[in-house]
């Protein structure tokens, strides 16, 4: 059955609160509140990597019941620079974005640059792919150009190490990464911001316990498992998730970085976690493959130039009210950019219905059988 628990709603003193309705099993209902609003947890992110959603205007995936997204602390320090966003009044004005907002903070970006980034312990040296600038790279500089961006959520600068890796590389980067989250707390933050920790250790459990207890006496608001979803075992990859959560605390928020598989989704939601991001709905939207929970489509295929029904029965997105697949099977076919709205929005609509139907299934206890289904109908093999 569900069960409550006590909850601080003091987090860190920041006006980010967790507060956990309930649980079962290690999946849990809850809500976040940031200056920016509330969302029910789990929740998934759109990624909007410049502040932008590509093809589609704010108000289309406000509609969609996207309530938080993600933008990335790496690309806007290049372009237009952390300044400019500030000056404009913050990432939320920038972008006319009435919901709450996170930033990445540029780890992942910095792993894959592969030989062209050297990482040491003081920060990460590179040069930029936008005018060939050299750039230093540090903890504090990516909180400071996080706070003058004014995401709500923002995220410590971590390393990021690829799959296979070996295990003293793993340990490097995170003792690294541990330590860049102490100088990352000694940058001032505001109250209306809340500054996460990352816990790396690719795939070994005693690293990633490490990481995780280390970071947890930091006393961050919230918390993210980073460094998944780079090629490790799906197995593997769950066992490290189901194995981390346990070490982070109960009463903050838990953020799975880069991870939107929809099986992932609920594999990871029953884990305890509460936050999710990924490129995968609106990336796949401008390649014509469509979500639905009927399995994957490809709106390109020649069977949808006479079908006049919509994307998906039952669906309540715009591109499924007013539009039929025939219709934008031909903007797809034809190179029109309306067609990549079109499936976004259904395709953001699609992520938000399938994270109602996983705190349903919390909820009433069928979890279980929604993930059996989700696998039939999305095998790891089509993704």
């Amino acid at each position: 059955m569900i069960v409550g628990f006590e909850v601080r709603e003091d987090l860190a003193k920041t006006v980010l609160t967790f507060t956990c309705h309930g649980q079962r099993g290690k999946a849990r209902l809850g809500t976040i509140r940031t200056a920016h609003g509330e969302f029910e947890t789990p929740v998934f992110m759109p990624v909007g990597t410049q502040a932008t959603i590509k093809s589609v205007l704010p108000g289309d995936v406000w509609d969609t019941g996207s309530k938080i997204i993600l933008s990335n602390a790496y690309h806007l320090y290049l372009r237009p620079g952390a300044e400019a966003v500030k000056a404009a009044g913050g990432l939320h004005k920038f972008m006319n974005w009435k919901g709450s907002t996170l930033t990445d903070s540029g780890g992942f970006q910095v792993m894959s640059l592969g030989a062209n980034v050297k990482v040491t312990d003081e920060g990460a040296r590179f040069r930029s792919h936008i005018d060939g600038r050299e750039v230093f790279f540090t903890p504090e500089v990516s909180v400071k150009a996080q706070v003058d961006i004014g995401a709500d959520i923002i995220m410590c600068f971590d390393q990021c190490v690829p799959y296979p890796v070996s295990k003293e590389t793993a340990r490097e980067a995170m003792v690294r990464t541990t330590e860049w989250a102490e100088r990352a707390k000694s940058v001032p933050v505001p109250s209306s911001q809340a500054l996460f920790g990352i816990v790396q250790g690719s795939v070994w459990t005693d690293l990633r316990k490490e990481s995780a207890l280390s970071l947890a006496r930091l006393d961050f608001p919230g918390y993210a498992i980073g460094g998944l979803a780079v090629g490790e075992p799906k197995e593997e990859f769950y066992e490290i998730v189901r194995f981390t959560v346990d070490y982070l605390p109960e009463d903050k928020p838990r953020y799975l970085m880069g991870v939107g598989h929809p099986v992932d989704l609920i594999e990871g939601a029953l884990c305890g976690v509460d936050m999710f991001d990924c490129v995968l709905p609106t990336r796949n939207a401008r390649h014509g493959r469509v979500f639905t929970f009927g399995g994957g489509l490809n709106i390109r295929n020649q069977r949808f130039a006479s079908d006049y029904g919509p994307l998906e029965e039952g669906c309540d997105c715009l591109s499924c009210r007013e539009f039929s697949r025939a219709y934008i099977r031909h903007l797809m076919v034809a190179g029109e950019t309306l067609a990549s709205t079109l499936l976004t929005i259904h395709n953001l609509r699609f992520f938000q219905r399938l994270m109602e139907r996983i705190r349903e299934s919390i909820l009433d206890g069928t979890a279980g059988r929604l993930r059996e289904r989700l696998l039939e109908v999305y095998p790891f093999k089509e993704t």
